[in-house]
């Protein structure tokens, strides 16, 4: 009758000690029942146990226990292992377990000296059956699938005369060359079970405990979940992996913790990398085709995809591979571990794995596999030259992009860059790969910005140049971007729109950088022309116009001529950014904020964070115009947040942190304002707009602490940068003002008056009332150079107290029309202990109006708990208990409320 598999028992006490724990973790089961049969054999009852399981499950092991069972039990043992190198020598299987018994103390043990192929087969049967009948015997043989053909005859020979003597004939054999029907090892059919016992173990993957107490045998101290978890799960069940990790740990001293997390998944990657190259030593050459077309398509392999490029018989072939250990189960054949695909693709030249993996990829196109699977094919293969293969790793870039992944897209980017592309689609591929590594290595992005502009292509290549153009002046770096703006413009349809688009982009970045031109660099840009003829042009003409502060109904119909609906397909988004940072020099906060958040709503649908980031930027100096510094620290943060943290955008830094540093002083938080700047004294050189904005908050918050010196330093280098830029607007930065509070009365009022009178005569020119010294004005900078409001200075000597503070000098000849509505302020009042900020006054003044806390919240767009801290800073700088006295200190006449 046919061999079955024998039910297991149940776990016993066994061990080496009476009732103690088996060492072999997880086959308390399978050690029972060769305990059983060796006791059923000294009764006389033979017996044939095959053992088999995938390589690295413990069959060796499981041999070996077996062993000192059987001398436990009384029974004499003769073991031998078969190996591939004398597969081919007749006998020698043979030879070794003759020797065995000769050594063994076997009461019927034959001579030492004599050779076993000296002996007929059924002379060798004789000599093991006769030592069988007279002691019980254990004939154990590892590695069966090894054995030569003259000793696997011999075995089965000796399997089939078992019947009557006391002898155990146990093999182990790896699935991964599995037994054919002429190699099994059977007792004869005419012997049933009552005669010869039949035993198969077939040993599989070890469960989680068992893990777990191998972990716990082999350290005193218990090891951490997380790492027990990991090695679980890293192991897959597989004893010889574990016990591998186990000891390379014991040798380098390593603890089973988490933080030796990274070296478990080293050691286990080894593990399965040797056990790999065994396994594939005992496969044939064709399923070796087979291991590697799975490992080239990955999860994605299907049986139609081996039979297709393998030409094997795929069900029989997956069927014997399944035994290998090395694919998981289920209908798709897949590695269980990447190190064994990688081991199974080590084998090939880098020509051949190319080779395989591009053919992987046709199929799978051709087949319709996912788009997913296809492109992560194409990453390994040679360029294939297809016209779809580009196409659909851009496609499935863009859903990395898209889904926050911006380093897997950069490799589908890279990839698509191997391809023979035309000139025009190889700029946009640099492009698209700038901005998909501009998060995490900014200084790459720029490389491929500049590789993008400077690549030779045709007019067909104006639009990729165009958004390579606006990234790279997005990122700050306006001296390198101009000349090779200027070569792509001079490469472009003279005509087109991308043309327009490139020179205003150049202008753009002239004006913030207008020493970075030279007539070297390139062919020369044509000057911004003094009536644009296109939407492009007018942008870059309103923030020029704006920052130089010549015309201010001019900059508002540029501004907004660049920002109408029709125009705005023409127009880069950095220069609709650049048209709405006019309309907030304007004064028309609302229009540009309004603006602002239509060009965030593209930018963000573009994946263009540098250009979202500056939107942001000018929402918070339209809040700030609106006198909602809350809202502005708001915007402030969502543009941090994309640009991806500080230190990823090096030119722009120094302009977020100027902002911050002034939304904080604008909020009445001094010394978190210092803070900011404290760690940023690096960028106090930092080139362009940027730096002089760095200089202007850092010469405020010196001016806030009574440091005169210092301040008018910082102040006067900040002007000195604008007027190198001919920006003279002091709606941008009203540096003059500030300088002029922080020169000494005594020594410099002269310095001081010129200043001030200066400051007037370009508001006035600027069109738009002067604003007197000291009191809150808005200061915006350019886009991507963000400023703040203005905080009068806390020193007592920088200016005298007024009433509302909206006069510091009685010099200044003109006020604001909202201030003229004011009372004038007494000739003198109670001087307050501190200086109050500009969040401070207005909300001081509306208290002292007599409005509540809400009402106050409601008309400055702020909550109330942020109108009660205010008044609480505003009662402990005056001195003063509470409203009663806020009015008198103040010198203010309150207004009649209902």
């Amino acid at each position: 009758m046919p061999p079955t598999s024998t039910p297991l028992p149940g776990p016993r006490p066994g061990g080496d000690a009476p009732g103690g724990p088996s060492p072999l973790a997880g086959r308390e089961q399978e050690e029972a029942l060769l305990t059983a049969a060796l006791l059923n054999l000294r009764r006389g009852l033979p017996a044939v146990a095959d053992v088999h399981g995938p390589p690295g499950t413990g069959r060796s092991a499981l041999l070996d226990r077996t062993a000192v069972l059987a001398a436990r039990a009384g029974v004499r043992v003769a073991a031998a292992q078969a190996c591939p190198e004398e597969a081919g020598r007749p006998h020698s299987l043979a030879a070794r377990l003759y020797g065995a018994l000769a050594r063994s103390g076997h009461a019927a043990a034959p001579p030492p000296h004599r050779e076993p192929r000296d002996l007929e087969r059924a002379a060798l049967c004789r000599v093991f059956l006769a030592a069988a009948r007279t002691e019980p015997l254990l004939v154990a043989v590892d590695d069966v699938q090894w054995a030569d053909q003259a000793s696997l005859r011999w075995l089965q020979a000796l399997g089939r005369r078992l019947g009557g003597t006391s002898l155990m004939l146990l093999t182990a054999r790896s699935d991964a060359a599995p037994a054919e029907p002429g190699e099994r090892i059977a007792p004869c059919p005419l012997d049933g079970e009552d005669t010869v016992a039949r035993h198969t173990l077939t040993l599989g993957p070890l469960p989680d405990q068992a893990v777990g107490r191998l972990l716990a045998q082999a350290w005193s101290a218990p090891a951490d979940p997380a790492f027990q978890e990991a090695a679980t799960r890293a192991a897959d069940g597989n004893p010889a992996l574990l016990r591998s990790v186990i000891s390379r740990f014991a040798r380098h001293g390593w603890s089973p913790t988490g933080e030796h997390l990274p070296r478990l998944a080293d050691c286990v990657a080894e593990a399965v990398r040797h056990r790999t190259r065994r396994t594939l030593t005992a496969l044939p050459e064709e399923l070796h085709t087979i291991l590697r077309v799975i490992a080239a398509a990955g999860p994605d392999c299907t049986p139609a995809m081996v039979t297709a490029l393998a030409g094997a018989h795929t069900p029989r072939a997956l069927a014997r591979l399944s035994g290998t250990g090395l694919l998981r189960p289920g209908d798709r054949p897949a590695f269980r571990h990447p190190a064994a695909a990688d081991t199974v693709l080590a084998a090939l030249s880098v020509q051949s794995r190319e080779e395989l993996h591009a053919d992987v990829a046709a199929w799978a196109y051709r087949t319709a596999a996912p788009d997913s699977a296809v492109a992560r094919m194409l990453l390994s293969a040679r360029p294939t030259g297809a016209a779809w293969a580009v196409g659909l790793l851009r496609g499935e870039a863009a859903l990395h992009r898209a889904a926050g992944r911006p380093a897997d897209a950069a490799r589908l980017l890279r990839r698509a860059l191997r391809e023979p592309v035309p000139p025009a689609q190889r700029v946009q591929l640099l492009t698209e790969l700038a901005a998909a590594v501009l998060p995490t290595d900014p200084e790459t992005a720029d490389r491929h910005l500049r590789q993008a502009l400077l690549a030779p292509a045709g007019t067909t290549a104006g639009p990729a140049w165009v958004d390579a153009a606006e990234l790279l002046v997005a990122r700050g770096d306006m001296a390198a971007a101009q000349p090779l703006i200027a070569r792509a413009a001079g490469r472009a349809a003279p005509d087109g729109d991308d043309a327009t688009a490139l020179r205003a982009l150049y202008w753009l970045a002239e004006q913030s950088e207008p020493e970075a031109a030279h007539e070297l660099d390139g062919p020369p840009v044509p000057p911004l022309p003094p009536r644009p003829a296109t939407p492009a042009e007018a942008a870059a003409a309103a923030w020029r116009t704006a920052l130089r502060g010549h015309d201010i109904d001019r900059a508002r119909d540029l501004a907004r001529t660049a920002l109408a609906p029709a125009a705005r397909r023409t127009v880069p988004l950095l220069l609709q950014t650049a048209a709405c940072h006019a309309l907030v020099l304007s004064g028309d906060h609302d229009e540009a904020g309004t603006a602002a958040d239509t060009v965030l709503l593209h930018a963000r649908h573009a994946d263009v964070p540098p250009v979202a980031g500056l939107a942001l930027v000018v929402m918070g100096l339209a809040e700030l115009g609106r006198g909602r510094p809350d809202a502005a620290a708001g915007a402030l943060d969502r543009a941090r947040e994309i640009m991806r943290g500080r230190g990823r955008t090096p030119f722009l830094t120094p302009g977020l942190i100027a902002f911050e540093a002034l939304v904080r002083l604008e909020q009445g938080e001094l010394d978190e304002a210092g803070q900011l700047l404290g760690p940023a004294h690096p960028y106090g050189t930092a080139a362009g707009l940027s730096g002089a904005l760095l200089l202007y908050a850092r010469g405020r918050i010196h001016l806030s602490r009574g440091h005169r010196e210092q301040a008018l330093t910082d102040l006067l280098e900040c002007g000195r940068r604008l007027l190198a830029r001919q920006v003279t607007n002091p709606a941008f930065l009203p540096w003059r003002k500030i300088a002029a509070s922080a020169c000494d009365p005594t020594a410099d009022g002269t310095t001081a008056a010129a200043l001030l009178a200066e400051e007037q005569r370009l508001a006035r020119a600027w069109g738009a009332p002067a604003t007197p010294a000291g009191t809150p004005a808005d200061e915006p900078p350019p886009p991507g150079q963000p400023a703040g409001r203005h905080t009068p200075p806390s020193s007592p000597q920088a200016a005298a107290p007024t009433a509302r503070r909206t006069a510091r000098d009685d010099r200044q000849p003109a006020a604001r029309p909202e201030d003229r509505r004011l009372p004038p302020p007494p000739p003198s009042g109670p001087a307050p202990r501190q200086q109050l900020t500009g969040a401070e006054q207005r909300v001081a003044a509306l208290a002292a109006d007599g409005l509540p806390n809400r009402a106050i919240a409601d008309r400055l767009s702020v909550t109330p708990r942020t109108v009660e801290l205010h008044l609480t800073k505003t009662y402990r700088k005056l001195g003063i208990q509470g409203r009663a006295e806020l009015a008198a200190a103040l010198g203010h006449r309150p207004k009649a409320t209902p």
